[in-house]
């Protein structure tokens, strides 16, 4: 790793409880974009979560920098098990709740060295750094800054303990981050730094390599994009490690070939319809253009990413309820977008990112105004509450794209991902324990967009069918007398026995859940807020305390 990338990785700062906030929030303002996790029976913070070693290993298993707020033994045996390449560690650090001490645990290569000492200068304190070399020169050479790359991890180590016993070293090239280092320089030393885009051997010497070459792919459609990039790298004698992005014309933006060479590489991919690289030369071999330039480059500021739409279900409304993968969408996303209490339920946002909240009847405006921002190449999440495909705005994207597939060429180029969520339904089962355990279905009990005939058509043909029943949009102030009707209908198949789940804010604060049965159900008892199961004719419930019962439909018929 060449650094802390603050903006995507997202550093995430742990604690325990109420007492370590204060100390949480001083270390969150150094870290845009960071966010404060906190134990969900102890403490209301930006992510709630319900066990500590899972949470660190899950957080150390994404690469994601900790800085965890209790004692260095807590979190370094949460994470024993997880260490294994000490290449990819992300940076861990353990801080004590009063912010009295910093203590650097895993991720020199990762910065956690420069972490500790950003930290505990915000915290008026020393920190605790014990590696050799980063106490003798005052930093880590095998972790070059953003833009530059070692060449050879196991020889940097080698070339550290020689400088630590004692050898001296002379700089080759640019390296302007070692001009405060502590270093023992000599203008005739046996041992040499050497920044340079070159291949080849390094000897005794460290080499970095700056990330100044672009390679141009004109015509994706050729050959193994991976190989001939590889192969016009090594003809003009330039390190892999040294090629910054891998660019492309705009209309191969949707290119799998592109995308896999992109990964194999493991570099950025942009597009544009011309290379343009400030300084240096170009030079050519098997149809891809390499642009050398004289410093490393930031592949920001080459053309354009491509766009990427991703839709998104927040779950029932609690943090511990959302899926990893929308998590992580939200935290790179550059623009937001969805019905205003869904969105206020994602937060809270890093600087920088958009949000755009719109009322919950724009459904198809909010989807093509999604697919506007990502066609300019921008990272968009549009949220649902529950699942996105169930009543919620995975449809209403779908059908965005496909009704302007003729006149929006540039929204068939944008990358659109489904992350699934926890529906209501699901929610409010789990809830009670397992009425969705046999054959069911779900249906919106709102006439908005399709009519009441359609509905009562298939509550009479489910209720027929004796499906367990999970009622979405059950009443409104519009719409009062529909749900009696529904269960008029349902009654004529379903024994007054029968039993009815209701679940209300399940997963938020507040959150009711009342076992009744259909004879006894009142539409007084229920609001939009509300999910309504009704049973089938083998769903039963058992005593779980003195005032609740488990509910379970069972996997089989007498």
């Amino acid at each position: 790793m060449a650094g802390v990338n603050r903006d995507v990785a997202m550093v995430a700062i742990v604690v325990l409880g109420q007492g370590a906030l204060d100390t949480a929030r001083r270390i969150q303002s150094i870290y845009p974009g960071s966010q404060v996790h906190g134990l969900a029976s102890r403490v209301r913070a930006d992510v709630a979560y319900d066990e500590l070693g899972t949470h660190l290993r899950d957080l150390y298993a994404r690469g994601t920098p900790i800085v965890a707020l209790c004692s260095a033994g807590i979190v370094i045996r949460a994470i024993a098990t997880c260490l294994a390449d000490k290449r990819a560690e992300p940076p861990v650090l353990a801080v004590a709740e009063d912010g009295s001490a910093v203590v650097p645990l895993v991720g020199g290569l990762g910065g956690v060295n420069r972490m500790a000492r950003e930290i505990a200068a915000a915290l008026g304190i020393a920190p605790a750094i014990t590696t050799s070399g980063e106490l003798r020169f005052g930093m880590c050479l095998l972790n070059p800054p953003a833009g530059y790359a070692l060449a050879d991890l196991e020889h940097g180590k080698r070339f550290v303990s020689d400088l630590l016993a004692g050898e001296a070293t002379r700089i080759e090239g640019a390296a302007p981050w070692l001009d405060n280092a502590g270093l023992p320089r000599a203008a005739d030393a046996r041992l040499a730094i050497r920044v340079s885009p070159r291949a080849g051997r390094s000897g005794d010497d460290l080499l970095i390599h700056p990330r100044c070459v672009v390679a141009w792919v004109g015509d994706a459609s050729h050959g193994d994009i991976t190989e001939r990039v590889r192969l016009a790298l090594r003809e003009h004698d330039l390190a892999p490690l040294a090629l910054a992005a891998l660019v492309a014309p705009m209309r191969d933006a949707a290119s799998k070939a592109l995308a896999d060479a992109a990964h194999a590489l493991d570099v950025p991919l942009r597009f544009s319809d011309a290379l343009h690289v400030k300084g240096g030369e170009h030079r050519e071999s098997n149809g891809i253009v390499l642009a050398v330039a004289d410093q490393p480059i930031d592949p920001s500021t080459i053309g354009r990413a491509r766009g990427r739409l991703t839709v998104i279900g927040l779950g029932p409304g609690s943090a511990e309820l959302m899926v990893p993968a929308a998590k992580a969408a939200l935290a790179q996303a550059d623009d937001i977008l969805g019905y205003e209490t869904y969105v206020r339920m994602a937060g809270p946002f890093r600087p920088g990112q958009r949000v755009h909240g719109t009322d919950n009847r724009e459904e198809m405006q909010r989807a093509r105004h999604a697919f506007e921002l990502a066609s300019e190449g921008r990272n968009v999440v549009v949220v649902s509450s529950g699942d996105p495909g169930v009543f919620a705005m995975a449809a209403a994207v779908l059908e965005a794209l496909d009704e302007a597939r003729d006149r929006q060429p540039a929204w068939k180029i944008v990358e659109l991902a489904i992350v699934p969520g926890v529906s209501a339904a699901l929610a409010t089962a789990a809830r009670a324990g397992a009425p969705l355990g046999h054959d069911f279905c779900m249906l919106s009990l709102s006439d908005n967009l399709k009519p009441w005939t359609i509905i009562e058509t298939r509550l009479r043909h489910a209720a027929q069918a004796d499906l367990v029943m999970a009622f979405y949009n059950p009443v409104s102030r519009a719409r009062p007398w529909q749900l009696d009707r529904a269960l008029d209908i349902v009654r004529e198949y379903r024994l007054g026995s029968t039993k009815v789940v209701l679940g209300r804010d399940i997963g938020r604060p507040g959150e009711s859940l009342i076992t009744t049965t259909l004879e006894q159900l009142r539409s007084d008892q229920v609001d939009m807020r509300t999910m309504v199961i009704v049973g089938s004719s083998t769903t039963r419930g058992f005593p779980r305390d003195a005032h609740s019962e488990w509910v379970y439909t069972p996997r089989w018929y007498e």
